[in-house]
Parts: C-alpha cells; sequence; structure tokens
C-alpha cells in the first residue's frame, strides 16, 4: 500500500527530442501509430541512415479538455534522441518527425504498471491529484505519461507526470 503511494519530484534538463503528434480518434492509436513512425526513424530513416539507439522513456504528452472528464485528441509523442545526436540531430525523412528543443522540466511523478488507455490514464490522473491534494505548484491541463517498456509488455511501466509550474 505504501508503494503505492509513493511520488517523487525530478528535474529534466533541456534537450532535443523527435516528435509526432498525432489526433487519433482513441488515445491507444495515436500513439502507436506515433511510436511506429519514430520507431523508423530510429531504425534508418534518418539523415545519417543508421540505427540511433533507443532511449527511455518515450514521452505522450496529453492535454485535458476544459471540464478535466477527458483527453484531448492531441497527442505528442517524443523519444528524446542520445548524446551524441543531441549537438547535430540526424534529419528524419518522415515530414511529420519534428526535432524539438525541449525546456528543463520539473515534475513530480508517480508510477502506475498496465496498459495506457484513455480510461486508465484518466483514472492515474485522478488518484495523484487526491494524493497530491489542492496544489497550484503543478499544471492542471497538461501532462506526461512516461512509458519505458515495449507496449506489449502486458505489465510495463509507465509514469504519469504532473508538470511543475516555473
Amino acid at each position: 500500500q505504501c508503494e503505492e503511494a509513493a511520488y517523487e519530484e525530478r528535474r529534466y534538463p533541456a534537450g532535443k527530442w523527435a516528435c509526432v503528434t498525432k489526433g487519433e480518434p482513441m488515445y491507444e492509436q495515436s500513439i502507436s501509430m506515433s511510436f511506429m513512425k519514430l520507431m523508423r526513424y530510429i531504425c534508418k530513416e534518418n539523415s545519417v541512415g543508421c540505427y540511433l539507439g533507443m532511449t527511455v522513456p518515450v514521452l505522450n504528452e496529453i492535454h485535458l479538455t476544459k471540464d478535466e472528464t477527458e483527453l484531448e485528441r492531441e497527442v505528442v509523442t517524443a523519444y528524446y534522441l542520445p548524446g551524441e545526436f543531441q549537438q547535430n540531430p540526424p534529419v528524419p525523412m518522415d515530414p511529420e518527425i519534428h526535432i524539438t528543443e525541449r525546456a528543463p522540466l520539473r515534475v513530480i511523478t508517480r508510477v502506475f504498471y498496465g496498459m495506457t488507455t484513455e480510461e486508465t490514464i484518466l483514472r492515474e490522473i485522478s488518484l495523484f491529484w487526491e494524493l497530491l491534494g489542492s496544489t497550484d505548484t503543478v499544471l492542471r491541463e497538461t501532462y506526461i505519461v512516461a512509458s519505458y517498456e515495449n507496449p506489449s509488455i502486458p505489465q510495463r511501466r509507465n509514469e504519469i507526470w504532473f508538470i511543475c509550474r516555473a
């Protein structure tokens, strides 16, 4: 029980990410299609023509509707470029992949296991808010789902990230 309630604060430095934005009818469709595009970029479809190396976590940035009951359709899936490519990122062959410099990030994060669906994400956000209580130190409309393992693993490790205000 105690293990489940744990959360931690983390800081991430600025860095370059390969990002794909999708707005499919279901969250799972958006992240699946985006991840497949990113995998092709990672594996060979880039200006250096070679495998770039996998980094974790893969991030899915989500936004809630105004009433906070649903996810907005548009999801940004992001892959952190390995250190050797940070200064000079290989150019993606796919025009839907954009290389973005993301600012340093401070998050409060909590682990959860299993599939990431709109339903499980909304539940995790709600549980995390119950744990944190009322606070205005984090954003209420934007969240990040961080995935550390292959989506086919049934009990894969994920995190929900609440983004701290600057």
